[in-house]
């Protein structure tokens, strides 16, 4: 009895290496899997005789990714000149007109420019706020700065940060905190991610503050 009580904290040691092997590496091809599979759904604009399954006897999977990046690619080619942008903006002024329509690709369209933007510091910084109350620290993600009623109300410049949950950082809260009381931190934006969906178990190696920067030990 005392043998097999000697082999069971072996067997854990064991069982958790396992784990800690296997479940990264399935876990990043079922992501992987779901994506590509997802992607490869762009065959569909593609006609039935000019598919891979159809000229080649086979599906090729991932070649749905390969095709998405040209129609990215070509797309972007062409509204980068003139014709193209005249072509969007009146394409845009039809949906626009449309009930329901308008309000949503308004809004989806102003969101992918504020994180797509090559200028935007939209999700670019991962801050430490006192969250949710004076002495709590806690972890949040830039997300922009008000302007209009909400900057002219306030007394102090303020930013827009997100506070995600974990560990599912998907979803949070969006809260206003003054500039002057977020300390910014060097990690980037997927460290920070990792931080929040480890529970904290993963942290990130620590790196030198800026010059000038605030240390959140003096910061009363």
């Amino acid at each position: 009895m005392s043998d097999v009580k000697k082999k069971i904290p072996i067997l854990r040691r064991w069982l958790v290496a396992g784990v800690l092997v296997w479940g990264p590496l399935l876990a990043t091809i079922w992501i992987i899997t779901v994506l590509v599979g997802f992607l490869d759904k762009s065959l569909l604009l593609l006609p039935k005789e000019y598919r891979p399954e159809a000229l080649l006897g086979f599906a090729i999977p991932g070649f749905g990714v390969l095709l998405a990046i040209v129609v990215l690619l070509a797309t972007g080619a062409l509204v980068a000149n003139f014709i193209g942008r005249r072509l969007v903006g009146f394409g845009e002024n039809i949906l626009n007109r449309i009930p329901l329509v308008s309000s949503v690709y308004s809004a989806v369209k102003q969101v992918l420019e504020t994180f797509v933007a090559e200028d935007s510091r939209s999700f670019r910084k991962v801050l430490l706020i006192e969250y949710p109350r004076k002495g709590i620290w806690t972890i949040a993600f830039l997300s922009g700065e008000p302007v209009g009623e909400v900057q002219d109300r306030t007394h102090q410049k303020v930013l827009t940060v997100f506070v995600p949950t974990a560990p599912n950082p998907t979803s949070g809260f969006v809260i206003l905190v003054p500039e002057s009381e977020v300390i910014e931190l060097n990690m980037t934006i997927e460290e920070g991610f990792r931080m929040v969906v480890s529970l904290g178990v993963v942290v990130p190696q620590p790196r030198h503050l800026p010059q000038g920067g605030p240390d959140p030990e003096q910061t009363p």
